[in-house]
């Protein structure tokens, strides 16, 4: 990961791109162009991961059962220039969600569970912030992102922590909600990672192994795995990127094992196309069954509704409805119904599609972070969906990311504006120092720099989150990362009691992923 005083694009850990194209905003029509045969499909993705700065890609479409496409594009890492290829590992990161609501899908058909079993009944320990929302949240609901708590919610409890599943689930209770219970949508991971841990206690076997010997093996998945530490040392592995000042840079994986039912799958697109047989084939393939029909109906059914925005409408064809199923998005587009998912790890960006009226589906996997898998999806889509008056994703979602530079320098820039020149601190550096603590994440301390003239910050559950602070206005001072980092510069505050002394911090890093002033941290 990088260093904070380099310009980056945040990671995007479940990606919602371009806040959902600018809902509310009047945009300009798109171009159109002309329709795509599979061969210009081919041209188009040599030619986008150029266009989008993407070390490398890999992608697999199958149609009526048969792979048209399966092939890698760039290269796995930008220092050794290994190339991709259709065998290469990619975290898939929350595309592993549909694998979890598929697990529970068999559980029910083996009459286990029901989706609208109560949570506490398989795990007795949960609770959120409400008695009554902690009695009545089902297993549906931790599913389709309805528990009332704000996307992203809680993150930093188990991003790069030592924190176990139990723990992160148990730390849960601390969140506070942004919504009414099933009121409005907010992405959760941690409530599919409850979702995972019911599949560990009605089966008797860990989510790894579950899926593993569930779905894995007897679909011939043979390289996917659920944990980083399954790699091997020289194993075909692509190495994610931080892109920095136009230049990728490889990263190091992230271990993302204690939210595994949420986002720790990685696997490559030959693994995935049988993933894909398995979905368009409604629970069956070869002449087995995983899961009855029924439950993919259940699990491609809109639970909770989101909005299609203005734009939307008026430039994706037939657009008029939007949701969540269970560990799938859910919308329409020209007729027909499309089921897909998003996935985005630190350096990785990655789609997976479905159309099961035309027996298509497809998956796009990329080692960095951009929204060229998104562009990719309309871009087949329109190919395979009928449209008549294609577009140009490509240029479409180039202009957002070049939107999205331009926005993040006045940000920058009225930020600075608004800093207050030639003010001191209210107290000596050292009296800033001690051990602040938040019941959602655990420590944080501040300590004194050696040379004295700035402070450190230490986010003691993760080796990831360390810094520097230095003085920006009176009791607040910027957050320089000294860790390897794909997170920005933020700012910490400082609040004096009445005896004149810090109590307590506040943390503020803008960025889409991780709210840290959910954190309220007080001094011990």
């Amino acid at each position: 990961m990088l260093r904070s005083s380099i310009l980056l694009f945040s990671i995007v850990i479940h990606v919602i791109v371009h806040a959902q194209f600018k809902a509310g905003i009047t945009l300009p029509p798109v171009k159109s162009g002309k329709s795509k045969s599979i061969e210009a499909l081919d041209v188009l993705f040599e030619k986008s991961i150029r266009d989008f700065n993407v070390p490398g890609m890999a992608v697999v479409i199958l149609k009526d059962s048969t792979v048209l496409l399966s092939k890698g594009y760039g290269v796995k890492n930008m220092d050794t220039k290994e190339k991709v290829d259709n065998e290469t590992l990619f975290a898939i990161a929350s595309n592993t969600k549909a694998f979890t609501s598929a697990a529970l899908a068999t559980l029910v058909d083996q009459g286990k569970i029901k989706w609208n079993d109560k949570v506490r009944q398989y795990l007795p320990e949960f609770m959120l912030y409400s008695p009554y929302v902690s009695e009545e949240m089902t297993i549906r609901d931790l599913l389709c992102h309805r528990s009332g708590l704000a996307t992203f919610s809680g993150d930093l409890i188990w991003y790069g922590t030592q924190y176990s599943r139990e723990e992160v689930i148990r730390r849960a209770r601390f969140l506070s909600p942004k919504y009414g219970f099933r009121e409005a949508y907010g992405y959760q991971n941690i409530m599919f990672l409850a979702a995972g841990e019911i599949v560990a206690k009605v089966s008797g076997m860990s989510w790894d192994e579950y899926v593993r010997t569930t779905f894995f093996e007897p679909l011939n998945m043979t390289t996917t795995n659920t944990s980083i530490r399954s790699f091997s040392k020289n194993g075909n592995i692509a190495s994610p990127h931080n892109e920095v000042a136009g230049r990728n840079i490889p990263i190091a994986y992230v271990n993302w094992d204690n939210i595994g039912p949420a986002g720790s799958i990685n696997s490559n697109v030959t693994d995935l196309s049988q993933w894909l047989r398995l979905q368009l084939g409604w629970g069956s393939l070869h002449g087995k069954t995983y899961w009855k029909r029924e439950r993919s109906n259940e699990m491609w059914e809109v639970n909770t509704p989101r909005p299609v925005s203005e734009w939307q409408k008026q430039n994706m064809p037939g657009r008029h409805f939007s949701g969540y199923g269970l560990g799938w998005d859910i919308m329409d587009y020209n007729g027909y119904k499309v089921v897909s998912h998003g996935g985005g790890y630190d350096g990785m960006i990655s789609k997976t599609v479905l159309v099961p009226e035309l027996n298509l589906g497809f998956v796009l996997l990329t080692n960095s972070i951009s929204s060229l898998p998104s562009a990719l999806t309309y871009e087949i889509l329109d190919e395979f969906c009928g449209v008549s008056t294609q577009k140009d994703w490509i240029s479409i979602f180039l202009d957002f990311k070049k939107e999205d530079v331009h926005d993040e320098q006045i940000k920058r820039e009225t930020e600075e504006k608004e800093r207050v020149k030639n003010t001191s601190p209210s107290l000596s550096l050292n009296e800033y120092t001690g051990t602040y603590f938040s019941e959602i994440y655990g420590e944080v301390r501040i300590a004194m720099q050696a040379s004295g003239t700035d402070l450190l910050i230490d986010f003691v559950p993760t080796e990831l989150f360390k810094g520097r602070l230095s003085h920006w206005h009176y009791d607040t001072f910027e957050l320089i990362w000294t860790t390897q980092m794909m997170l920005p510069k933020g700012k910490v505050t400082f609040l004096l009691g009445a005896d004149g002394k810090p109590n307590e911090m506040r943390i503020d890093v803008p960025n889409p992923d991780f709210d840290f002033t959910e954190l309220k941290l007080y001094k011990k």
